[in-house]
């Protein structure tokens, strides 16, 4: 990725593929608690249940899905919630895109910046297997602003492809 400022025809929101399906809203699940608010120039949010992951599409919900976690939350979950998360996995295995997003970089997992015991190898190891044995993308993003952003263009992408 360079630096160079976005776009004028995505910054006003114009898609740029072949199918223009109509404006994007991102599905918010209700069960998240603090919720990424997106531009507002660029898709609206609504919440609803979502039958898996955090966020979705609009006309999408059973097809594309992203959970987000916390690092935090990430390592626990791999950790001492792992039966519970790989029974999520398995359903996003369905998903035509589906991946899990996490609000911290690899070197805070390297330099253990959360909470718990558990070894960096082990929370990195745990990434691989949900990579390999779940086919489910895990991004470290670097913080919440970075995820949120990443989230929002992976959601649009999505809408752009396959939208309703």
């Amino acid at each position: 990725m360079t630096g160079r400022p976005a776009s004028s025809a995505r910054m006003r929101g114009t898609r740029l593929s072949r199918s223009n399906p109509g404006p994007a809203s991102i599905v918010i699940d209700t069960r998240e608690q603090e919720p990424y608010s997106f531009d507002s120039r660029l898709v609206a949010a609504v919440r609803r249940a979502l039958p898996a992951g955090d966020y979705s599409v609009e006309g999408l919900e059973e097809r594309v899905a992203v959970e987000r976690k916390t690092l935090d939350d990430f390592v626990s979950t791999v950790i001492h919630a792992r039966h519970r998360f790989r029974q999520e996995l398995r359903r996003l295995t369905e998903y035509r895109a589906a991946c899990v997003v996490v609000e911290a970089g690899v070197a805070d997992v390297l330099l253990r910046r959360y909470r718990g015991e558990a070894h960096p190898n082990a929370v990195l190891g745990n990434a691989l297997s949900i990579i390999f044995d779940f086919g489910v993308p895990v991004f470290f993003c670097g913080n919440r602003q970075a995820a949120c952003q990443f989230v929002q263009a992976y959601l649009l992408a999505a809408h752009s492809r396959w939208g309703v």
